[in-house]
């Protein structure tokens, strides 16, 4: 084994840690935060706009600079790993994300608090890089399952309870406790692994800094992470500015990737990023991060334009995807020790798949919370199978030195999927709403008789609450609005045809792929650096 290679082990804490489970709680922490502090923006955004006096344009790149600060850091989260060990890095990371979450509620304007969150993207984007990495290294092979399934719940957890958690905020505390809520969960996190994982030396048989690799890897990842995130506003490709950052993200990319072919000491082992199983578990959690993150959009946005609700009302549905994987999460890590992770994401993925086709069959401009509890319960229980029966896959084919390259792919996968996935489905969905909108208002000609009747009836019943004047207007307005929720409901529907689809495609890669080895400890290491073992 190179001397590169045994960078990770010469770094990795031995069974002697502290307090192991406290050390554990740490780093699981530390994805919990990363999806919630990032679920909490988005669903906070109106009102952190206006707190700034922020216009919707301009106040659209507040989470994408937190978002592309996380993409920049990745290479350098690897090598950092390397060097100082997970422990070390996450411990001040962690300090640092408090103390920037700490100073967002004050910023007065826009580009404070655009610097602040591209700060805490920084400090955050160290978070799920090293935290399997960690997880791997300081428990025993028979406990991985564990660890897989709380890395995976805090992926997935976090990301459906922000919806909640931002409207009772907003509703009961005030728009600053979007960020302040990061405080002490951050410092939760610094101070379980400062007490319960013994401090790691710092390795010096590493090779130089590549800057080079470093610099070109986290930029290309930002610039087209740019683009996913402002292309639906912008209208993609009919923008100079969405074309110039997919460019020139692809073409940082490019050049990346041959200076890591030709390098005699490359920052990533891309034997391990694009042969085996790695690239289709990738695939695979891209398109769970599309469909996890199309939940999170699609219902929202259905129960706000529809049946009007609010955040906190919006939460109280997407509440009944977190609860149950607290519980499931343990099924899932008892389950995973005993049958092929492959069957077990697989009934995970066909979970999912029925719960959006009861979405797809049933949905009316009715439905309320109510009415998606059944398909968000079993969404949940799908979810967590499938995202723990990936990961846990991968990590059967892999060994501990392997685990700084499966957090950064899974890092990255996570983000850039999931920004692939929504920038898809927010596209897709108004595009059908429009296609929708327009063969709905075919059928109303003006003038013609059941128009004028139905626009009679809702200006009857609305000419009580106000001038009967204008109970024209109102009824016209009601009927426009009758439409548009129409066409939202249909848009909706289609999406979730999708998604099954998605489904379908995830059952397919996972039968075509082999059985995983019996377990880590029979597998020949596969080196983090390149090199040969």
């Amino acid at each position: 084994m190179s001397s590169v290679a045994a960078t990770v082990t010469a770094v990795r804490p031995g069974p002697e840690a502290s307090i192991p489970w406290l050390g554990i709680t740490g780093v699981a922490l530390a994805t919990f935060i990363s999806t919630l502090n990032g679920g909490l923006s988005t669903f906070g955004l109106g009102d952190v706009r206006g707190a700034i006096s922020a216009g919707f344009d301009e106040g659209a790149w507040i989470n994408t600079a937190q978002t592309v600060a996380q993409m920049l850091v990745v290479p350098l989260a690897v090598w950092w790993g390397a060097v100082y060990g997970g422990r070390r890095v996450l411990y001040w990371s962690a300090l640092a994300f408090a103390l920037v979450s700490f100073l967002k509620p004050f910023s007065s304007n826009l580009p404070e608090l655009m610097a602040l969150q591209f700060a805490g993207g920084v400090a955050s984007g160290f978070f799920v890089p090293l935290t399997l990495t960690v997880i791997l290294q300081n428990m025993p092979p028979r406990a991985w399952a564990y660890g897989v399934a709380i890395y995976s719940l805090n992926l997935e957890f976090s990301q459906n309870i922000s919806a909640s958690l931002e409207g009772w905020y907003v509703e009961h505390l005030s728009w600053q406790w979007v960020y302040w809520q990061s405080i002490p969960l951050a410092l939760g996190m610094a101070y379980c692994l400062y007490a319960g994982l013994k401090p790691q030396p710092r390795n010096n048989q590493v090779p130089p800094t590549d800057r080079f690799a470093l610099v070109l890897g986290g930029v290309g990842l930002s610039l087209i992470y740019s683009a996913l995130d402002q292309g639906d506003r912008l209208d993609w490709l009919n923008s100079g500015l969405i074309c110039g950052l997919l460019a020139s993200g692809a073409l940082a990319l490019a050049v990346f990737l041959v200076h890591e072919i030709r390098s005699p000491h490359p920052l990533f082992n891309l034997r391990v990023m694009f042969s085996g199983p790695l690239p289709r578990m990738l695939l695979l959690i891209s398109l769970l991060r599309l469909i996890i993150l199309s939940t999170a959009y699609v219902v929202p946005q259905y129960l706000g334009a529809v049946r009007g609700f609010r955040a906190l009302e919006t939460g109280d549905t997407l509440i009944w995807i977190a609860i149950p994987q607290l519980a499931v999460c343990v099924a899932a890590a008892l389950t995973f020790r005993r049958i092929d992770a492959r069957l077990g994401s697989a009934i995970g993925f066909l979970l999912v798949c029925t719960a959006c086709l009861m979405v797809a069959y049933g949905l009316t401009p009715e439905w309320g919370s109510a009415e998606f509890m059944p398909s968000q319960l079993l969404q949940s229980v799908g979810q967590s199978f499938a995202i723990t029966g990936i990961v846990f896959y991968a990590v059967l084919h892999l060994r501990k030195e392997d685990a700084l390259t499966l957090g950064a792919a899974a890092q990255v996968t996570r983000v850039m999927g999931g920004e692939i996935g929504r920038a898809f489905v927010s596209t897709f969905t108004r595009i059908r709403e429009q296609r929708a909108s327009n063969l709905i208002g075919l059928h109303l000609q003006a003038g013609s008789g059941d128009v004028v009747h139905r626009v009679h009836t809702y200006a009857a019943a609305t000419a009580r609450l106000g001038n009967p004047m204008s109970a024209g207007t109102r009824g016209s307005e009601l009927l426009s609005l009758v439409v548009r929720q129409a066409a939202t409901t249909q848009a909706v529907i289609d999406t979730s045809i999708v998604l099954a689809a998605s489904c379908a495609i995830g059952v397919l890669v996972l039968g075509i792929s082999r059985a995983a080895p019996a377990g880590p400890a029979s597998h020949r290491p596969i080196l983090f650096f390149g090199g040969k073992s």
